[in-house]
């Protein structure tokens, strides 16, 4: 039997054939493409002539290089392992505009090496933020991300600034038939069609795009007139710290992590069978490649990058999730950074095609969002908490005059729906541990047993707590069966106390009541020990209440006597 999740083809561990491998990685490479628009932004804000400009997507390429490996490798405490290597991030792009305004590409450089040295500390001590990084807040990031990659997508497809209301006819039906290919190879295709969807897709919309003459005559122009071969030139590289930027890279960086937890999070679910927890270790060492990363890009002249949420959702549509694929990203990579007319070939590519590309693989990121978010119970808190944080995550997107009420040089940094979205989760989850009781209690007679309700406590304390909803499931079973058990077969006298608690690690449950000890076999007793035993229904009881705690335990002390299930979470 395949240990393989329906629909992956290549597990992170498998080693595709090499020509599997390189195509993948031609994939990746188109879609990451399309992000190398924000150095070139950068670039203009500082005033920059063209020829930095090309040095800037140099650098950037053999930055994305060098993070990729860093990603997939699993060296000592860096790298996750999995396909989820870096872009030119969203996240970096606000507070690195801002610093280029100034007319200062060392500060843009500087505070990029700065936010990742603040990544790497985050890195270290990921583990204790558990309770601040919740599956809930992971499944928004991962939510929010899908959608401003689909937003890039659109707006991209669409031409982007004022022109989006009323996009050429042509580039629409363009943007919308190279997607509609993606989808349909995706979802009928078999083998390589579906496997290189996302790359056919962009062959063809490529070939469509030259014939209804969408390809920019001077870009080609240019193109031919490149030459074959040259080494990147780094000579805008430079370093300085400005403390007014601090606040904003700061932000960015913790909005990096949270998207390397969801990134991560998602391309767990996405390649493991029966997933049910984040592995923080593997999300540690994620968060530290990320980081380097960054620093590495501010340290060779590059803008901050971030693990690439269009990745994950490339690996999971297309079903190649081999890590192996990383070394041929970056290998093409490095190519592209000292081979310009490669670099600049991609760079010809029409907008709609690249837009159609990033809207395909963003729903598949907005679908991960939904299930890691649904994973655990759902209260009213939880649900003001994700329900909020999407709204004005949105809003900002649609309504900048909200952030009104921040400093000037702050609107600039949260006027993006992930930065937003993120800090207003985060800061809502925060809010709402206010009152949240980590331990309950209730009391029940042994002749006024009702099971609905003891379902109900537990529901209903599960939804607070944001428990998993299997590890819920499995703890009413226990306290059902146990007090029935206790109170049907006269074991216990008087009333039983419950007592339930809850951190992001464990789920305890205890029954204490005046009477003999519960008994909690290792063995299932036998036909004939059930019929004959006047105990045989209740060790039967207890075999099987044995089975669905990770641990048991059962004692007395004086007239009391305790039974104690731990689940872990």
């Amino acid at each position: 039997m395949s240990h393989k999740p329906a629909g992956l083809i290549y597990g992170v561990d498998e080693t595709p054939p090499l020509g599997i491998n390189i195509l993948s990685g031609l994939q990746h490479v188109g879609l990451m493409s399309i992000y190398l628009v924000y150095p070139v932004l950068i670039a203009q804000a500082a005033g920059a002539s063209a020829e930095v400009a090309a040095s800037l997507v140099s650098a950037t390429l053999i930055a994305l290089a060098v993070a990729t490996l860093l990603q997939v490798i699993t060296i000592g405490p860096i790298g996750s392992g999995f396909l989820c290597q870096p872009t030119s991030s969203v996240v970096y792009i606000v507070p690195s505009l801002v610093a280029a305004r100034s007319g200062n590409l060392a500060a843009v450089f500087g505070m990029t090496m700065l936010a990742g040295l603040f990544e790497v500390a985050l890195a270290r001590v990921l583990p204790r933020l558990r309770p601040i990084f919740t599956p809930e807040i992971t499944g928004l990031v991962v939510l929010l991300t899908g959608i401003s990659v689909g937003v890039v997508g659109l707006r991209t497809a669409l031409g982007g600034g004022p022109s989006v209301a009323e996009p050429a006819e042509v580039d629409l039906l363009l943007g919308l038939g190279t997607l509609g290919l993606m989808v349909a190879l995706n979802v009928w295709g078999r083998g390589a069609l579906r496997v290189f969807s996302v790359l056919i897709g962009l062959v063809a919309g490529c070939a469509a795009g030259w014939l209804l003459g969408r390809f920019d005559a001077e870009e080609v122009a240019r193109l031919s007139d490149a030459p074959a071969f040259a080494a990147p030139l780094l000579g805008h590289v430079g370093w300085s710290f400005d403390a007014g930027l601090l606040l904003p890279f700061l932000i960015g960086a913790v909005a990096a992590v949270l998207k390397v937890i969801g990134n991560v999070t998602t391309s767990q679910k996405a390649t493991q069978v029966g997933w049910v927890r984040a592995d923080m270790r593997s999300i540690s060492r994620g968060v530290l490649a990320d980081g380097l990363g960054a620093v590495v890009a501010g340290a060779i002249g590059a803008p901050g990058i971030n693990s690439s949420s269009s990745a994950v959702g490339l690996a999971t549509a297309t079903g190649v999730a081999s890590r192996r694929v990383g070394w041929s990203v970056a290998a093409i990579l490095l190519v592209f950074a000292f081979v310009p007319k490669l670099g600049m070939l991609f760079n010809l590519v029409p907008r709609s095609v690249l837009g159609a590309a990033l809207v395909f693989s963003s729903t598949f990121i907005v679908t991960n969002g939904l299930v890691i978010m649904t994973s655990r119970l759902l209260d009213a808190r939880k649900t003001l908490v994700i329900g909020l944080a999407i709204v004005f995550g949105l809003a900002v997107e649609i309504f900048p005059g909200l952030l009104v009420v921040l400093p000037p040089a702050l609107r600039p940094s949260f006027g993006n729906s992930l930065v937003f979205g993120t800090l207003v989760g985060l800061g809502l989850n925060l809010l709402f541990r206010i009152g949240l009781r980590r331990s309950v209690s209730m009391s029940v007679a042994p002749e006024a047993i009702d099971p609905e309700a003891l379902e109900e406590f537990l529901d209903g304390q599960g939804a607070a707590w944001g428990a998993r909803s299997d590890v819920i499931e499995r703890a009413k079973f226990n306290l059902v069966q146990s007090i029935e058990t206790l109170a049907g077969s006269g074991v216990a006298s008087g009333p039983l106390h419950i007592e339930a608690s809850f951190d992001e690690f464990n789920l305890d449950l205890r029954v204490s009541y005046v009477g003999e000890q519960l008994e909690l076999p290792e063995q299932r007793p036998s036909i004939e020990e059930i019929i004959e035993s006047d105990h045989g229904e209740r060790r039967l009881a207890g075999f099987l209440l044995r089975r669905f705690a990770d641990r048991v335990t059962s004692r007395r002390a004086g007239e009391r006597a305790t039974v104690g299930f731990h689940f872990d979470h």
